[in-house]
């Protein structure tokens, strides 16, 4: 049985109990192994389900000018279609509901609903797509969890000034947040702002393999960008419109809606290489750099002092106004864990040329020790069957939220 990879972990005083334990050869998952608070959910995003990519008024996004141009797999294929959920939906819910799910988490089409971002009108076809989508859920006693950014966008903000490498962009997403607040906030109770923003960040602007394409020597082969640089503003940007976001939300629709505002985060389980100190130690800065980059600045107001002693001025601040934006503004985490991975330390080893960089954190990864593969490998690269790490990185996140 495949359990889903995510969990939502609330914010409080208290340690985090999330009710349940894995072991290490589970060979029946039963209900009642899990606490009665525990909900069992799917999830999407818009741009890999839904299809109709340029129907009632929809724009094009950067996923669709991405996709056409070169083509987002090894046949050339897009989201045109999809699944096509835009039209399907009902019997999707349906699935669902027989299946027993109690949650669905899916996310909105910013250039659904907003075809021109903070420079043209609502599209009401789209306001009324996710009414649709939200009512049935609810009629079916399927709780929506509701992500307002999932990596797609109105590629209008791209070509107008740059979208995530723009303070601007900050803006737009605030405007989108409070379209989503406004219309679906009196039934969708759980938001999340954006979804894994180091993950995005990494693919887009350090790997260059999600639009906008950018990256610089040895880490892809992009027409333009700066790996070692742009990494950092993009995030710097991400957290603000979280920060911001959630600030709007408490101060204008808490008291009436009663949601709550969290994030979701790529939590990768890093497993020292050896016993030593110096892998110890690299372990502690990818998850520095990986993870706190995130969330330390959305709990603790600045970034980990792992990344401000490698990367010094390189990496942005945070004014006094901008910190007391962002800290303290999340009301969940949410955790999204693939696989686990060997780490090692490179600031007293060779590495690779990019490991070897201060924007890597001067750590690298790798899947085996002694002859033997961390895991069962999966369909997809550099992820490997380790059931454990959930709950390692579980706790990881546990100590962090304590410091």
């Amino acid at each position: 049985m495949l359990l889903s990879r995510s969990l939502f972990l609330p914010i409080s005083s208290n340690n985090v109990d999330i009710g349940f334990r894995l072991e290490e050869k589970v060979h029946h998952v039963k209900r009642s192994d899990f606490p009665p608070g525990f909900i069992f959910g799917a999830g999407s995003s818009a741009y890999q389900v839904e299809g109709a990519y340029l129907e009632d008024m929809k724009s094009l996004s950067n996923w669709d000018v991405f996709c056409h141009s070169i083509g987002c797999g090894e046949n050339g294929e897009n989201g045109d279609s999809a699944d096509c959920h835009y039209h399907l939906f009902l019997k999707d819910i349906e699935i669902m509901h027989s299946l027993g799910l109690k949650a669905y988490r899916f996310s909105i089409s910013w250039a659904r609903i907003l075809p021109r971002g903070r420079f043209g009108e609502v599209n009401i076809a789209g306001i009324m797509f996710y009414d649709k989508i939200i009512d049935n859920l609810i009629l079916k006693g399927i709780e929506p969890f509701v992500t307002i950014h999932h990596y797609d966008f109105p590629q209008e903000l791209e070509d107008r000034y740059g979208s995530w490498l723009n303070p601007e962009m900050q803006e737009d997403f605030v405007h989108l947040a409070d379209i989503c607040f406004k219309y679906f906030g009196d039934r969708v109770k759980y938001w999340t702002t954006i979804n894994e923003p180091n993950l995005f960040t990494d693919l887009a602007y350090r790997w260059g393999i999600y639009p906008p394409s950018r990256c610089s020597e040895f880490f892809g082969n992009c027409r333009t960008g700066n790996s070692d640089v742009e990494p950092l503003i993009v995030m710097h940007n991400l957290v603000l419109a979280h920060g911001k976001a959630a600030k709007l939300y408490r101060q204008k629709y808490k008291v009436k809606q009663a949601g709550l505002v969290g994030i979701v985060v790529n939590c990768p389980t890093f497993i020292p290489l050896t016993n030593s100190e110096l892998d110890i130690g690299a372990v502690k800065r990818a998850f520095a750099f990986q993870i706190g980059w995130v969330l330390d600045p959305l709990i603790y107001g600045e970034y980990p002092v792992e990344m401000v002693k490698y990367l010094g001025s390189d990496l942005p601040s945070f004014s006094i106004k901008e910190k007391n934006i962002v800290k303290n503004s999340l009301d969940f985490i949410g955790i999204n864990h693939y696989s686990a991975i060997y780490t090692k330390d490179c600031t007293n080893s060779t590495c690779s040329p990019i490991a070897n960089r201060p924007i890597q954190g001067f750590f690298d990864t790798v899947a085996e020790r002694d002859g033997v593969l961390i895991g069962e490998p999966t369909g997809v690269e550099d992820t490997y069957v380790f059931p454990q790490g959930m709950e390692e990185i579980v706790n990881q996140n546990q100590v962090s939220l304590q410091k």
